[in-house]
């Protein structure tokens, strides 16, 4: 495995440690997911490169579409949580009372 490969997949999996163990604010975990896609997005796109193929050029460009409509959607939810329930922690949300 090249170090390039070794460091975008060690960073995706700190990003999946810290979506894991450190669950304590809403806000921790969208930045953990943020980090996973961001790791994804230059995965791809020097997988890309390094194909020199024009066919698999679109797919970072929609992955980071993707990316943006989950960052919009989940700081949509942070806002609409902190305003219900006055925090973003994670132990104060329970989905029976939603």
């Amino acid at each position: 495995m090249s170090p390039i490969h070794f460091t975008f997949s060690a960073t995706f999996i700190l990003g999946l440690a810290g979506l894991a163990f450190h669950r304590s604010h809403l806000l921790s975990a969208l930045l953990c997911l943020e980090s996973m896609m961001l790791s994804l997005f230059l995965a791809l796109s020097l997988w890309t490169l390094q194909l020199n193929s024009t066919s698999f050029s679109t797919s970072p460009l929609l992955l980071l579409a993707f990316s943006a409509c989950e960052a919009s959607v989940g700081l949509a939810l942070l806002v609409a949580t902190a305003r219900t329930h006055g925090t973003d922690r994670l132990q104060n949300l329970n989905l029976l009372q939603c």
